[in-house]
């Protein structure tokens, strides 16, 4: 398909025009990180390391982190097991109500936050009558979780067919073996690319976590939130805020390599 010049221009002012809506206010966030001026003024009147020097030593800041790490990680090890078996259960067999379990399981991510918080701590303190701590915004992070590995899963699933399966079988292999030496193998760059994609979707989730943490709990986004406009406090939420989105990049972009990876069996 050829565009005209006239269309390609306007189609590169158009792109242009999103990317710094997008990324403009980042970059202003990075640039305060290293202003000398105690709250989010622009133009920074000056430039200086010394906030970059008290985020990584503030107590708070470094528990926050521990925090979301550790929620991040467990969720996303529920996600992936979880994830895993749907995928296959709804793949490869047929069943009555296959395509409405399917829908439920995609729902969560598409739910606004702020309902998922609240039907959640409703769930936890009314009905279950558990007390909100770590582990309750664990399982609320892993409801969510769940739907990117079930998406990259199913989607590798349903592009590699079961022919090297049966093959194996075939051969003489048994369940566990055929799935040691060969489902396995064709999953993993689909699993650990549905694990980064859950582990930077918790490690930055706030609205569902202040629904479901307990008053001792703080994450790295709830740190950033109490502290953004306390005195002398704005140029630290910065510089943790540009660590944010380092440490989201950094396991999307991978997981968007090995997603793009379309060959089978590999």
């Amino acid at each position: 398909m050829r565009l005209s010049r006239t269309t390609r221009i306007a189609l590169g002012v158009v792109t242009a025009l999103v990317l710094v809506v997008v990324y403009l206010p980042l970059a202003v966030v990075l640039v305060n990180s290293f202003s000398t001026s105690t709250a989010l003024a622009w133009p920074p009147p000056g430039f200086t390391l010394e906030w970059w020097g008290r985020a990584f030593q503030s107590e708070g800041a470094l528990d926050a982190v521990l925090t979301s790490v550790l929620v991040a990680i467990v969720s996303t090890a529920i996600a992936l097991v979880l994830g895993t078996l749907v995928s296959f259960a709804l793949q490869r067999f047929a069943f009555f109500g296959r395509d409405a379990i399917s829908l439920l399981f995609i729902l969560p991510i598409a739910l606004p936050g702020i309902v998922t918080g609240i039907a959640l701590n409703n769930f936890f303190r009314t009905i279950m009558g558990v007390p909100l701590s770590i582990w309750t915004v664990v399982i609320a992070h892993a409801t969510f979780c769940i739907v990117t590995v079930f998406n990259n899963v199913i989607a590798r699933l349903r592009r590699q067919g079961t022919s090297l399966e049966e093959a194996s079988a075939d051969l003489g292999a048994g369940v566990w073996t055929t799935f040691r030496l060969v489902t396995f193998p064709q999953l993993r760059g689909a699993l650990l690319a549905g694990a980064l994609l859950a582990f930077a979707l918790s490690f930055d989730e706030i609205i569902v976590t202040t629904f479901t943490a307990g008053s001792g709990v703080t994450t790295l986004p709830i740190y950033i939130l109490n502290n953004m406009f306390r005195p002398n406090q704005a140029p630290v939420v910065s510089v943790i805020a540009v660590v944010l989105v380092l440490v989201s990049i950094i396991p999307i972009a991978i997981a968007q390599k090995l997603g793009g990876d379309t060959k089978p069996g590999r």
